[in-house]
């Protein structure tokens, strides 16, 4: 049984291929990455299938927001399409790119077969009131619509399942904080499987410093920034996710690891700045969980960047948490413990994996 799993980014897409049985996780077998604005999905998709010797089983797809209606992974039909499609304000660089790749999908496989829709807020979806909305009257907040969705819920998702494997005598993992550290980047607190909390909300804009975006941001910047600067509120918006972060301190690169060996004041401050956002968060959710079993960081950077990861747990000794400089060092990639020996939680590097939840979701309606 081959599966076909398809992550689509704004200007990018990831697809991989997947062997699955009767029972079992599913074993990845090849897969491809594609980049450019212009991407068409029918060629693409086209020239994939050609590859194939038959059509896949199933066929996952990645979709950024599913709002407060989709929060499982859903059998795509025109009603799913058309909810994914109503759901596009609130995703407005994700959603409609995401309905492209999926209605090619459908075009070139037709509805024999299966195709399903694994959303990156559903991981969120449970988020317990106190963390999920914002202090506003409900006519202005809930009523509309405007509430803490949170994103990067596949990656979290799996790095929270490979710490559950690695770990397997706390009950559903017990309490963990993992970071997806990327372009984009986000923290979130499990206990037992299920969020507490996490750092993007309404939007990815919230939150930690990222490579292009600010992060958290008092709303008052954005009228007063609108009047000195004389642009709209959609353009201050696009200055924050696109201009600012660490590449908007720095003014020139956007990657802590090349910013580390800047000796420049601003690229020294603009990895000051992210790493004291990463301590402040992880002091956050020490606080949510009550303490913590273990720490995980994926994602490019999370996974690369040992400095970052050194910075980001700095002075947080008294919590139970300190590192092995040599095995942090040597952690590029790849799976790793890298706490020390007589440190409480642990600290592991782990690869966040989206593509395996969505294959997962693929099997599952495979063997319906």
């Amino acid at each position: 049984m081959i599966l076909l799993t398809v992550n689509s980014g704004s200007t990018s897409v990831k697809l991989a291929l997947y062997e699955a049985g009767a029972a079992g996780a599913p074993v990845r077998v090849g897969g491809e990455q594609h980049e450019g604005a212009s991407l068409d999905p029918v060629r693409v998709l086209s020239a994939l299938r050609a590859k194939l010797r038959a059509a896949p089983s199933a066929i996952a797809h990645r979709v950024v927001h599913g709002g407060t209606r989709f929060v499982r992974p859903t059998r795509i039909d025109d009603a799913v399409v058309a909810g994914i499609e109503k759901l596009s304000p609130l995703a407005p660089l994700h959603n409609p790119a995401t309905l492209r790749w999926l209605k090619a999908a459908r075009e070139l496989w037709g509805s024999a077969i299966p195709q399903v829709a694994v959303f990156d807020t559903a991981f969120f979806s449970n988020l317990p009131r106190v963390a999920a909305e914002y202090a506003l009257p409900p006519r202005l907040g809930v009523e509309r619509g405007v509430r803490r969705y949170g994103f990067h819920g596949l990656a979290h998702e799996s790095m929270w399942r490979a710490w559950c494997a690695l770990h397997p005598q706390l009950p559903r993992g017990g309490r963990l904080i993992t970071l997806q550290l990327g372009g984009g980047c986000s923290i979130a607190a499990i206990e037992a499987g299920r969020a507490l909390d996490t750092s993007m909300g309404f939007s990815p804009l919230e939150g930690l410093v990222m490579a292009t975006r600010s992060g958290d941001m008092d709303p008052a910047v954005v009228p007063y920034l609108e009047q000195q600067l004389q642009l709209s509120g959609e353009e201050v918006i696009a200055l924050f996710n696109k201009h600012a972060g660490l590449a908007g301190i720095a003014g020139s690169d956007a990657n802590p690891t090349q910013l580390l060996a800047d000796p420049a004041p601003q690229a020294q401050f603009a990895v000051e700045l992210y790493c004291y956002r990463l301590r402040k968060y992880l002091g956050a959710y020490l606080a949510v969980l009550q303490g913590c079993d273990g720490i995980v960081f994926g994602g490019g950077v999370g996974e690369h960047a040992p400095q970052v990861r050194a910075r980001a747990v700095a002075g947080l000794s008294w919590a139970g948490i300190e590192l092995e400089p040599a095995a942090n060092e040597a952690a590029q990639g790849g799976d790793h413990l890298i706490s020390a020996s007589h440190a409480a939680v642990k600290v592991h590097v782990l690869a966040s994996d989206e593509e395996s939840v969505l294959a997962e979701a693929a099997a599952a309606l495979a063997r319906e």
